[in-house]
């Protein structure tokens, strides 16, 4: 992409006490690598797909295949991930495993996420 000149300062400026501010409420960077993880398991179009569904109901990993014309393996593969990253857990009954978003941050996040894209109709490019 590139540099406009409306991406940058026309003017070098400095704002100590802005600087302060923001150098004083930033989380550690762990915990800031830990957010990165976060959003780079959500950043992926089949995931998702899977969380969107699961907003709205709790599915078996079976409901997902046909929901989301895939195979078992590939289903799988993608609730390890989110599993892995806390963003889903798992349930046994029976013989099936049920998926349920893992707790209401996740929700608010995926609730958000979709107001902000409906509302502002972000389109990639």
């Amino acid at each position: 992409m590139m540099e406009t000149k409306t991406d940058v300062c026309q003017e070098k400026c400095f704002h100590p006490a802005k600087l302060e501010k923001a150098r004083k409420a930033m989380m550690p960077d762990e915990a800031l690598g830990d957010l990165a993880d976060l959003f780079k398991a959500l950043g992926e179009p089949t995931r998702a797909k899977i969380l969107n569904a699961l907003y709205h109901v709790d599915l078996c990993v079976c409901d997902l295949t046909v929901l989301l014309d895939m195979t078992q393996s590939a289903i799988s593969h993608q609730l390890r991930v989110l599993r892995a990253a806390k963003i889903v857990r798992s349930r046994k009954e029976g013989k099936n495993v049920y998926y349920s978003l893992d707790d209401e941050h996740i929700q608010k996040l995926i609730q958000l996420g979709a107001e902000h894209v409906l509302e502002k109709g972000i389109k990639k490019g």
